[in-house]
């Protein structure tokens, strides 16, 4: 480690993990001892051929799913020890999720799908729709507000996503092939709206891929094959 990683704080630490699928003869080794520090205000590719774990390292990163061993640290603390309830507030409130499949309610309107994590939360009304409103005018979609999100195209609907994981003023977005589902064009808007999130609001953004040219955006790189970690590029961890 150098001394200029030493000097950045960690966002999420992850020790030893491993985390398998099925029983028996169908058993399958998806993480094999894995650790990676996460440190604040970076992007970080997680790159890797389709099965090779990558997805599943993300989603124990995010708390999404719990490891078979290790652990994933936030704020020092394994989550595992974590309450419920706990993980879930880490959840809503602190990390922000984009995911390949646009995963909007189709027939809500626009800005009842970005303020679903505020209204989960509990936020008050008047509070919702003003920090809804503003992350859809960040993404040029205010006008979009009482339509339907069954209306908007492909790269509208990833906009916002985008919105609704920037509401909860997240301190961590987790992108899993964020523009896998859209043309060139599109998705090279969506990349660069993500790398303005890390810069203006300096959120450390993770994101899942296998394209070379995204992953080589970020600060840094780590590979996955085969269930375990095998390269890294960027600053030392």
């Amino acid at each position: 480690m150098n001394e200029r990683a030493a000097s950045v704080p960690t966002a999420i630490e992850a020790r030893h993990l491993s985390k398998s699928y099925g029983k028996g003869e169908s058993r399958f080794l998806a993480l094999d001892d894995v650790s990676l520090r996460v440190r604040r205000g970076e992007s970080l590719a997680i790159v890797g051929k389709s099965g090779s774990g990558k997805s599943t390292l993300m989603h124990l990163l995010a708390l999404l799913d719990r490891p078979d061993a290790g652990e994933v640290r936030v704020d020092g603390a394994d989550a595992a020890t974590l309450s419920p309830r706990a993980v879930n507030r880490i959840r809503n409130r602190r990390f922000g999720f984009v995911f390949q499949q646009f995963f909007v309610t189709p027939g809500a309107s626009v800005l009842d799908n970005v303020i679903l994590p505020l209204t989960i939360a509990g936020i008050p009304a008047a509070e919702r729709r003003r920090r809804g409103m503003e992350a859809l005018r960040r993404f040029g979609l205010e006008d979009k507000a009482r339509g339907r999100a069954n209306d908007l195209s492909g790269g509208q609907k990833q906009r916002v996503v985008l919105a609704r994981a920037l509401v909860s003023e997240p301190e961590v977005i987790f992108a899993d092939e964020p523009t896998g589902n859209l043309d060139s064009a599109t998705g090279a808007v969506v990349e660069d709206e993500l790398f303005a999130l890390q810069r203006d609001h300096g959120i450390t953004l993770v994101i899942v891929t296998h394209d070379d040219d995204l992953a080589a955006r970020c600060d840094r790189r780590v590979v996955v094959r085969d269930g375990r970690l095998e390269d890294a590029t960027g600053v030392a961890a």
